[in-house]
């Protein structure tokens, strides 16, 4: 979009209303906010992680900000603009479950191989619980991020220490255990 400029023009609305499920009016008011916290029109990744300490104060966000930030940074520009925002929220608070899993999915992906590891999904699931700190009590056999871990492993009768989970698997297991769904649906009824 380049330049921040104080209001969106026509041809950015007609883009942003066809790439979202939000109307003229929201995206006018989410603009304006965007450049009320961002003036350059542009968000770095420091300044993503300060707006999730405000959520999460007894936790330590960093680690997940920095995952979570590579999938809002669509072009890798180490900045994330008003489209790739909005576009993102657009999803998470009300895309299809669908669309949640797959944006959901690229969390966890983070390398971009087109398949989980034990190793990466280990990464994700170590920065969720930093995040939240011992703000949540856990059963038993999610105590720890490797319990978590190796309990999703099971769940589909995956190795991990040679499995991989891809896209099908990944939707599969969130029907077997909906927490990540969830999780992905945070955003909704925030919109």
């Amino acid at each position: 979009m380049g330049k921040a400029v104080s209001k969106l023009s026509k041809d950015d609305l007609k883009a942003l209303r066809q790439a979202t499920y939000f109307d003229k009016r929201e995206l006018q008011q989410w603009y304006k906010g965007f450049l009320r916290d961002c003036p350059s029109g542009q968000l770095s990744e420091e300044d993503f992680v300060k707006v999730f300490k405000q959520f999460f104060p007894f936790g330590d966000p960093e680690d997940y900000c920095h995952l979570l930030f590579r999938v809002f940074d669509m072009d890798g520009s180490k900045y994330i603009d008003f489209k790739e925002f909005i576009i993102a929220l657009s999803i998470t608070s009300r895309g299809s479950e669908d669309q949640k899993l797959n944006w959901g999915y690229r969390i966890y992906d983070h390398k971009k191989t087109g398949s989980i590891a034990y190793k990466d999904m280990l990464i994700v699931i170590t920065a969720i619980y930093k995040m939240v700190g011992t703000m949540v009590a856990l059963p038993d056999d999610e105590k720890t991020p490797e319990r978590r871990t190796e309990k999703f492993f099971k769940l589909l009768g995956k190795d991990k220490d040679s499995d991989t989970i891809n896209l099908e698997e990944f939707k599969r297991l969130l029907k077997l255990d909906p927490s990540i769904v969830n999780a992905l649906s945070s955003y909704e009824g925030m919109v």
